[in-house]
């Protein structure tokens, strides 16, 4: 695995964890451990505990992080924190992209500008993969998910396209993939800055990695993981996962369901997060020269109450 990493908006997570040298931590989303490294370093007697549904970034972790005493490696998915571990924690950051190492590792199958097999799977362990969902899942299904996940206008020309060329011979390779993406793209979109596949490599890989049900899940846990005070900072880079977290830090901000004409509250719904900032952090020009991937990054940040 590479060492060039670069742990998205790392000053601005760190100082909205506010970090108390004695506290508990989780990372749920290792990675490459940019952010887990700095938060060690300023933990005392505090604990961190770090999880990834990825063995290769584990051990990975468990190398780099051998002098550390206070740190801790669990393998599996952070929407499964509250069985992952015992008591509530003083912070949580969760990095909701993919990792730099994943992209550019062409056999692990996440990107469309090295040739791989189609695979996508953050858990190398999981059944599902993208072979699997571009080969074998319906044209209904895979319009749906580019849609839906991709946010890709030219869903149906796509799915189309996948559907005709698997029933010629089995697609296999990314590069195969984005040659049949390009070729359903009218001319104008293929001449736009992004990536032709970006999008529909982006509807896929969410569609292999359950990853929308998984932040719901933690969302819907995250107050009972916390202390009073502490603090949950999600970085998303995706429009479909901002507005899952702004939606539910609103909700555990303002529970209220009475109607806006009754006089008083009779629901009973009692706040449980405060909204840090109602704006997102979004990363800075200098960060943005540094590391381009960081660019579609928001961080939303909540405190337990």
């Amino acid at each position: 695995m590479s060492e060039l990493h670069f742990p998205v908006m790392l000053s601005e997570c760190l100082e909205m964890l506010d970090i108390k040298p004695c506290g508990t931590y989780v990372d749920g989303t290792f990675g490459r451990g940019g952010h887990s490294m700095e938060i060690a370093k300023r933990l005392t007697d505090g604990k961190l505990y770090c999880i990834d549904r990825d063995i290769t970034a584990i051990e990975y972790g468990k190398e780099k992080f051998a002098g550390f005493d206070n740190v801790r490696f669990i393998k599996g998915n952070f929407c499964d924190v509250p069985s992952l571990m015992s008591g509530k924690v003083d912070g949580i950051l969760l990095d909701l992209g993919v990792s730099s190492p994943q992209l550019d590792e062409a056999e692990r199958g996440f990107s469309y500008m090295a040739d791989g097999p189609l695979d996508m799977r953050m858990d190398t362990g999981s059944a599902l993969n993208a072979k699997t969902v571009v080969n074998e899942w319906s044209f209904e299904e895979l319009r749906r998910i580019l849609f839906t996940y991709g946010e890709e206008r030219y869903s149906s020309k796509i799915a189309s396209a996948i559907v005709r060329e698997r029933e010629k011979k089995e697609i296999s390779s990314t590069l195969q993939l984005v040659e049949i993406i390009k070729s359903a793209m009218p001319a104008a979109a293929l001449r736009e800055k992004q990536h032709p596949a970006k999008r529909t490599f982006q509807g896929i890989r969410i569609a292999v990695n359950d990853e929308l049900s998984e932040i719901e899940t933690f969302l819907e846990n995250l107050p009972a993981m916390l202390k009073p005070g502490g603090r949950a900072v999600i970085i998303t880079f995706h429009s479909l996962e901002d507005r899952l977290v702004k939606h539910a830090f609103r909700t555990a901000e303002k529970p209220c369901v009475c109607p806006p004409s009754a006089p008083v509250c009779v629901c009973g719904k009692k706040p449980t997060l405060k909204v840090i900032s109602n704006k997102p952090i979004l990363p800075s020009e200098d960060e943005l020269s540094k590391n381009p991937r960081s660019r579609s990054a928001k961080v939303r940040v909540a405190e337990r109450l």
